[in-house]
């Protein structure tokens, strides 16, 4: 029984080659009473071959089901190999393949094709994982170009980490043209043992524009829906979010947009000195902390959800802020300005790189 189990477990495991998977199975078959020739037609070999992989683990166990050697350790893959495999897993993959990145067989693949190197897929996963390598992923980076970078990001970051003593710090801005999507057949929902389930297929029902503004120190929102996104409404949607805090200094961190800075915002900051705006660079957006926030509630309530027309929307929209603030905590920001201007000056420096060795 000891061994059945041992068996049932080596062809189960995803780190198994396919061939000695295939090897366990006679073996565990044959112990479970099948005839050889079932065996054979079911795994797709010879009557020898379950012959000779039955000998082979009646002579020496596990160990014979490992390679052409009885007994014997298997044969090492030459660091050299694996440090290829590495090396061009880092890289993007050579003009003429067609591919945009690896895959395990695809790499396996060339190396096999290529460079006469014969490696399994499961090798090149193995390697990895072990390094914890992932080309199968891609993220996103922008480099701004203003030439206030490092004033508008020490400027922001310091609101975050060292706020004003007594004064409230707001992070606005608006999430636009969001879509009410209705699914063409009712959602599946969540089963015993199956995951919710919807049609591709979808009808667009409007959109709406969310305004929101961020309690820095608390974590609390403030929004509202508007069929429109004009200096007007974003003008009237500002009174509304420094209304509650009356008398005290408030520090308002947003983009770039010049609906932000219309005439009409400007005469109403001349007539609110104790309204401070404080700018993000240009491009760099993700610097304002409500972006983070627009994150999550695209993932934990748009983007899986079903709207019939833009007021439903809106009410989901509405209720998910109530629920957030009930148990609204401040985000905890940790990066100082030094180190986001530094990491942003390596990224540059690395696409420099990069665009100078492509030129050559």
């Amino acid at each position: 029984m000891e061994q059945a189990a041992v068996l049932r477990e080596l062809v189960n495991s995803r780190d198994v080659p396919a061939d000695m998977a295939t090897r366990g199975r006679i073996v565990l078959w044959s112990s479970e009473g099948r005839r050889r020739k079932d065996i054979a037609e079911l795994l797709g070999v010879s009557l020898p071959t379950v012959d000779r992989w039955k000998r082979r683990y009646a002579e020496f166990g596990l160990a014979g089901l490992e390679g052409d050697r009885p007994g014997g350790a298997r044969e090492q893959v030459p660091a050299r190999v694996r440090a290829r495999v590495i090396a061009l897993t880092r890289m993007t993959p050579p003009d003429g393949t067609g591919l945009s990145h690896w895959s395990t067989r695809e790499l396996a693949k060339y190396l096999k094709q290529v460079e006469n190197i014969t490696v399994s897929w499961h090798y090149v996963a193995r390697i990895w994982r072990e390094e914890s390598l992932k080309p199968h992923r891609s993220g996103t980076f922008k480099l701004s170009k203003d030439p206030a970078f490092a004033e508008k990001v020490a400027d922001v970051i310091g609101l975050y980490l060292a706020p004003p003593g007594g004064a409230v710090v707001l992070s606005i801005d608006e999430k636009t043209q969001i879509q009410a999507l209705d699914r063409t057949q009712p959602v599946l929902p969540v089963a015993f043992a199956v995951s919710e389930q919807r049609t591709a297929d979808y009808l667009r029902h409007g959109t709406t524009n969310l305004f929101a503004a961020l309690n820095v120190t608390t974590g609390e929102v403030l929004g509202e829906c508007r069929p429109t996104r004009n200096g007007k409404d974003f003008l009237a949607f500002l009174k509304k979010a420094v209304k509650p805090h009356a008398g005290k200094d408030i520090h308002v961190v947003l983009d770039n947009l010049s609906t932000h800075t219309t005439p009409e915002v400007k005469e109403w900051l001349a007539k609110n000195p104790h309204v401070h705006f404080h700018f993000t660079p240009v491009g760099s957006s993700w610097l304002n902390q409500i972006e983070i926030w627009f994150g999550i509630l695209t993932r934990q309530s748009i983007r899986r959800g079903t709207f019939a027309s833009v007021n439903v929307l809106i009410k989901q929209i509405r209720d998910y802020i109530n629920s957030w603030n009930t148990t609204a905590k401040p985000f905890t920001w940790t990066a100082t300005a030094g180190e986001v201007l530094a990491k942003v000056r390596l990224v540059a420096t690395n696409v420099k790189k990069l665009v100078n060795n492509n030129s050559n």
